[in-house]
């Protein structure tokens, strides 16, 4: 029997932290072909949320279901289709781009060739840098590598937070035609950002208080 369409819900989401009340009765539903922006300002708990959906973080009250099943029943099965990207990119300082791009991925157990490689690091303009250490690459550079690790993780759910750090106008411009490609394929996204996402119809926003 195939998998229900890919949909990712919250319901009644609570976040406590350091015995702060984040977020309380927080309800959300994303299908596939959408994108969710959090909003919110610095504290509202947008981190804390994303955490929460990716299933790093346990909420103090209410469930997240995937597929239409709670995830911490189906933990690995949901964890095989959820890509995280957050502040800490997870980047080695002393491996080269390419070394920490094969690192990540068989960490993740995730199979690749040498030309799909080759392919992401091309679309995330990183061709000629393959070798340079992450240590001598801008903030912006070690971003694209984030983004190279991405779509090579063939994940359905893709869940960013801040995905537009340190990037320029081109940087950004290639963020928003990944997500772009990631919904035509069927994928979905929930992200938090300070700036207007340029996604068309398919954006749906969520305020945090």
């Amino acid at each position: 029997m195939n998998d229900p369409e890919p949909t990712l819900q919250a319901r009644g989401l609570e976040c406590v932290r350091s015995d702060s009340l984040l977020f309380s009765d927080l309800n959300l539903s994303v299908r596939a072909g959408q994108v969710l922006q959090i909003e919110g300002p610095n504290g509202s708990g947008k981190t804390s949320l994303l955490r929460i959906l990716a299933g790093l973080t346990p909420p103090s009250d209410g469930e997240v279901l995937w597929r239409g099943e709670n995830i911490a029943r189906r933990r690995s099965a949901f964890l095989s289709e959820v890509a995280y990207l957050g502040h800490q990119l997870g980047l080695k300082a002393e491996l080269s781009v390419e070394e920490n791009l094969r690192l990540s991925l068989a960490l993740n157990g995730l199979s690749f060739s040498h030309e799909s490689l080759a392919e992401a690091l091309r679309t995330v303009g990183l061709t000629g840098r393959e070798d340079t250490p992450a240590r001598a690459l801008s903030a912006g550079q070690r971003q694209r590598i984030a983004l190279a690790r991405l779509i090579m993780s063939s994940a359905k759910l893709w869940i960013l937070d801040e995905p537009f750090t340190a990037l320029d106008v081109g940087g950004v411009s290639l963020v928003e035609t990944l997500l772009e490609a990631h919904l035509s394929c069927g994928g979905l996204a929930v992200l938090t950002s300070h700036q207007t996402v340029r996604i068309d119809r398919r954006l749906v926003k969520l305020p945090l208080a």
